[in-house]
């Protein structure tokens, strides 16, 4: 009997297996794939963002259907793929998502843009130690690891989009888990409002990466176990 498929989608702190240290071990009950988005890469020459990409990547990485765990950035990818392909996606878990589009007009995400948008107006007059030292302090990035120079690591940080020109939808009968630490008003704001469609939305106080902690880990383990009984 096969497994059942897991795709994981990283935010900004580290990509591909790198971001995922805690859930190597679900492999052995699950086929995991840590896919790496669009100008995350080592080798090649980082490139600017890409939503319509990065959920082809999604989809791709799906096969036949699976789970979709994401985080922070990673959310839309794993959202456009679910309501390009929801029969692939059987379900969802996304951890401190950053769905920005969706709740643009909300007071968080306002105040969140604006701060953004003024790093990015005054880009040019920074080195790339303080562009990235303040681009990771507002989207709540710790150093990724690796051994990625500065210098490209912030060179793809100047090339992300905004999440909130990403085009999200609600998607519609796809099992959604929203996970958040509890500290940062801007990622309540966004789980309170996919609550409100239906997801249900689970607080584990452990930063703006939950998923490696003990219990973030567990409860990841969990919330996929159940899915895949439902799933079945």
């Amino acid at each position: 009997m096969s497994k059942t498929r897991i795709v994981f989608v990283h935010g900004m702190d580290g990509y591909g297996t790198a971001a995922w240290p805690a859930q190597h071990l679900l492999a052995g009950n699950y086929d995991c794939l840590f896919i790496k988005r669009t100008g995350f890469n080592a080798v090649e020459p980082p490139v600017p963002t890409n939503f319509a990409a990065d959920a082809r990547l999604v989809i791709d990485a799906l096969g036949n259907g699976g789970h979709v765990v994401a985080h922070a950035q990673g959310a839309i990818a794993a959202m456009m793929a679910a309501v390009q392909r929801p029969d692939l996606v059987w379900s969802m878990v996304l951890l401190e998502p950053l769905l920005l589009s969706l709740t643009a007009e909300l007071p968080a995400t306002a105040a969140y843009s604006v701060h953004l948008a003024d790093l990015f107006a005054h880009a040019k007059e920074l080195t790339d130690k303080d562009f990235l030292s303040e681009f990771n302090t507002l989207m709540a990035v710790a150093s990724p690891p690796g051994t990625e120079t500065t210098r490209r690591v912030a060179a793809r940080a100047r090339l992300q989009l905004p999440s909130t020109q990403a085009p999200l939808h609600i998607v519609p009968g796809v099992p959604t888990t929203v996970v958040t630490g509890g500290w940062e008003p801007l990622y309540e704001e966004v789980a309170q409002y996919l609550e409100t469609t239906g997801a249900q939305h689970i607080v584990h106080r452990g930063g703006h990466r939950p998923q490696d902690t003990p219990g973030g880990a567990a409860l990841i383990e969990e919330l996929l176990r159940v899915a895949d009984v439902r799933a079945a």
